[in-house]
């Protein structure tokens, strides 16, 4: 299954997304998306929040500058030809700053030289269009690995198995089916180590930045995933501080 490059946005929007029964998953990772052809721009943010990742989108690099001065991301994947801000600007930015966040960089070039040229201003990865959308997600998933604690690919805590690849929760070795968001918060709390994680700690790594930050999603989706865990209650809530299993 292949991207369409700028030139065919709405054959790519059509075909972009994988099916929802796809088990290769992952979550607890923040992509911002940075594509000038905003249906295409939209359709990979549509896909990737599919696969339980929190997604920003904007259309220029001016945009992008703003909003990784912001946000913190784990991924950014940066189309190359921006209008305002070039993108190799915006990922020598990201470099200047020290930041964590592992750039992705697109283009419709493949020309070797291209890619040599971005990977030497610090993109570290390179993908060029027309792509298939499953290799984007195993360079986003890569790419988010990277920034993060190396953890075992399957966490277990208090009966709790959880894999973050396939997309799978056992408790007590009986599977249990939850939602993207469920599943992402899961894997945020299981990830702390029985830290406490504050409410707006899930929000950053579950929800993007247009999610209100006086809503009551997290304390709703925390309170259906106890009822899906099952008895006895695994995750605790640390009155004015957050929640931890």
């Amino acid at each position: 299954m292949e991207v369409n490059t700028p030139t065919g946005p709405l054959a790519a929007c059509a075909r972009l997304a994988p099916p929802r029964g796809d088990r290769g998953r992952t979550s607890d990772v923040r992509v911002l998306v940075v594509e000038d052809e905003q249906l295409l721009a939209d359709a990979v943010a549509t896909g990737l929040r599919r696969e339980a990742m929190a997604v920003d989108v904007v259309y220029d690099g001016a945009a992008a500058l703003e909003r990784i001065g912001v946000n913190d991301y784990d991924v950014v994947v940066l189309d190359r030809d921006l209008p305002l801000v070039h993108g190799d600007d915006v990922c020598r930015r990201i470099v200047e700053l020290g930041m964590p966040t592992r750039v992705l960089m697109l283009t419709a070039s493949g020309d070797v030289s291209d890619r040599v040229e971005g990977l030497e201003i610090g993109a570290d990865d390179y993908l060029p269009k027309p792509f298939a959308f499953s290799e984007l997600i195993a360079r986003v998933r890569a790419l988010g690995r990277r920034t993060s604690v190396p953890l075992p690919p399957v966490l277990e805590r208090a009966g709790i198995k959880l894999d973050p690849n396939r997309r799978e929760v056992f408790r007590d070795g009986k599977e249990v089916q939850l939602a993207p968001k469920e599943f992402a918060v899961l894997e945020v709390l299981m990830r702390s180590e029985g830290a406490v994680v504050s409410a707006e700690q899930l929000l950053e790594k579950a929800w993007d930045e247009n999610t209100d930050p006086f809503t009551n999603v997290v304390r709703v989706t925390v309170m259906t995933l106890r009822r899906k865990l099952g008895e006895p209650p695994v995750i605790v809530t640390v009155p004015g501080s957050g929640y931890r299993i």
